[in-house]
Order: C-alpha cells, then structure tokens, then sequence
C-alpha cells in the first residue's frame, strides 16, 4: 500500500483542512501523504493555484479566531503537498498517479460537483481524453486502476452532502451500468472500493493570495467507522459509529442560526456589507438568536436526547459567530436561502415533532 493521497480539488477549504491536517500529521511522524492535488474543472482562477502547488513550495494558512475564550493568531506553513496536475490538460498524468502511486483519495468538488452530464453516457471510457462530469472522471480513473490490477482503494470525499460517500458510491455504480461497463468490473467497484461517509465543518473565510487560506481555529473531519484503516490521526479527526447526531448538530444549530440571522438581514433592509459578527453587535437580534437557541433548538435535541450535546454546540457556535478576525457576510450566506430554511428550520422542526407532535417553534415558524 502507497501513503500518498490524490485530491480532487483545489479550494481553499481544502488547504485549511485536509492539507493542514496531513501536514501536522507528517510533522508527528505519521507516515501519511504527500499529496497530490488536481483541478478537476475548466478555467476559473484556480489555474494560478494549480501553478504555485506544482513547485511544492509550503503555502500559508493563518488560524484565526477564539478558543474556549482565548484569542488565537497563527500561521501554519503547510507542506504536504508536492504535486498538482489540470486534469483537462494532464489527464495521462492525473491516470497514473491515481492508478499507480495512490491508495487514498479525497475530494471536495463543490455544490455541483456530483452532477453528471448528459455527454458522460455516450462517452468512450477507453478514450484518451477525460469525461465531462466529476463522477464519470472517477469513473474512468476506476476502470484504468482496474485494468492494472485492481488495488483497493480508500475514498474520503468532503462534500457537504448527507451521506456522501453512500452517494458516491451509487453515482458510479448506476453510471457503470448505464455505461455497460463489465460485470467483474462492477464486482470489484462494489467490494475492493471503500467510499466513506465523511462530515467536515471549518470555516475558512478568505485567501492568501496566490496560494493560502484564512480559518478559523475550530475544524472537524468526521469520519464514519467501516473496514478501513484511518490513514492518520488528528485532533480534529473523529472516527464514529454514526454521523447523524453530528450532523444535526451542524445543520440545526450553526446553519440554523447562519439562516435566522440572514432572514433578519434580508427583512431588515440592513447595510450590504454586514457580517455575522457585525449583525450579532445589535443587542436586540444578539437576544432574538439566544432565545431561539434557548427556547426551540435546545428543547428540540432534548426531545431527541441530545441536550447536553446541543448545549455545547450552541456555546461554541455562538464563539464562532463572534470570531473578531472572521469576514463572513451575511450577503453570502443568504443565497439560496428558501432552500436553505427548508433544510435547516423545517426539517429541524419535523425532526423534532417525531416526537412531539406539538412541539412549538414560534419563532422558527415565523420565518417560514
């Protein structure tokens, strides 16, 4: 088995997470990575990042914020990455790094990045040239790696999709068969390839140009237990038995309260530029969030059993919020966010009517 990991993705998140991570574990003399990052999309501005990782050169990445009170201000030189490749423009590159020196991929491909194209059922999976979509990239990178052998492999994707590696895994093998690809190919995508549920929460607030990234110091890698070994260890990686509770806690107390504070802005007319930090200096909407916190959202997970838990998310949440070296506008949380307040304050409030038809959530209800 190889050490080396292949990332598909170039985002800042990315640096401050995954790329730190491994980083600080190699400094610990875990034998884990290096790291071989790939641009999986066309254009944009990630091209000059690709440029700067193919030096190999450390990046920049500045923690910033509060802990358990405490300020914090650091930089980290990361240097576990020591290759980039375009995928549109190194794609016999990107195969045989994925085929041949990797045993452990992530990804992180953005909110999009699961869609498949209408072209990736037509296309030619022994052609030279890459497919259009992520997953039927992962498609043909899967099919070469098993032509030469067929080591397995570790996936560890990133996405903020519930489940994401479950969802992986089903959008290859449905496109495998749509595909007509061989049926002892699909034995060995099913058995020899271990795709798991993974939930990451750090927030990662601005660049560092060219390369680099600004965080937070609070950051979380969960990771699903299966038969795998964990390719490091961390002390923002957890290895769990179950995601969900994780997972509500996330959605219906940080981006619950992201959206109660956004719907405010939005009703309110308020300055575009205004941050969550700035908004939360108003002592009237400081106590609306507190209350909703207190009176709906804690008695909630308490009907689930999980109030201790809700309680401590709730105190650092709100640490986060108030995060003085943090820049997150409340213009970029608020896109989409009809969507939003059905995925994080309708399903809360259902979430918890499963066990108390009449749950009352007066405040939350007036959003909506």
């Amino acid at each position: 088995m190889t050490h080396r990991i292949i990332q598909f993705g170039t985002s800042r998140f990315l640096q401050a997470h995954v790329d730190l991570f491994v980083h600080q574990a190699r400094l610990a003399g875990q034998d884990v990575g290096p790291i071989t990052v790939v641009k999986t999309t066309l254009g944009g501005d990630r091209a000059g990042r690709i440029t700067v990782l193919k030096s190999g050169a450390p990046f920049p990445v500045r923690i910033r914020g509060l802990s358990n009170g405490a300020a914090i201000d650091e930089i980290v030189a990361v240097a576990s990455v020591d290759q980039a490749y375009d995928v549109h423009d190194e794609w016999p590159a990107v195969v045989h790094c994925f085929v041949r020196d990797s045993d452990i991929a992530v990804s992180n491909t953005g909110d999009r990045g699961y869609d498949l194209a209408p072209v990736d059922a037509a296309h030619n999976f022994a052609s030279p040239l890459p497919p259009r979509s992520f997953p039927a990239k992962l498609l043909a990178l899967l099919l070469a790696r098993f032509h030469a052998g067929g080591r397995p492999l570790l996936f560890l994707p990133t996405e903020l999709v519930s489940r994401n590696g479950d969802r992986l895994a089903a959008i290859l093998s449905n496109l495998a068969a749509a595909t007509g690809q061989p049926g002892d190919f699909r034995v060995w995508l099913n058995r020899d390839v271990t795709f798991a549920n993974t939930l990451v929460d750090r927030i990662v607030s601005a660049p560092i140009e060219p390369i680099g990234a600004v965080a937070e110091p609070y950051a979380l890698w969960a990771i699903e237990r299966g038969v795998f070994a964990m390719p490091l260890q961390h002390p923002d990686v957890m290895v769990v038995d179950d995601l969900e509770p994780l997972e509500r806690l996330k959605l219906h107390i940080l981006n619950l309260g992201h959206s109660v504070l956004a719907d405010r802005w939005m009703r309110d007319g308020r300055d575009a530029s205004e941050t969550v930090r700035g908004i939360l200096d108003d002592p009237a909407i400081a106590r609306m969030l507190d209350a909703i916190y207190e009176d709906e959202v804690v008695p909630g997970f308490a009907l689930q059993g999980m109030e201790a838990k809700a309680r401590r998310y709730v105190a650092t949440t709100l640490e986060r919020f108030r995060n003085p070296f943090l820049e997150h506008h409340l213009s970029d949380i608020a896109q989409n966010h009809a969507a939003k307040l059905k995925n994080r304050v309708v399903a809360f409030v259902s979430w918890a009517r499963e066990r108390e038809p009449n749950f009352a959530a007066p405040r939350l209800g007036a959003l909506l």
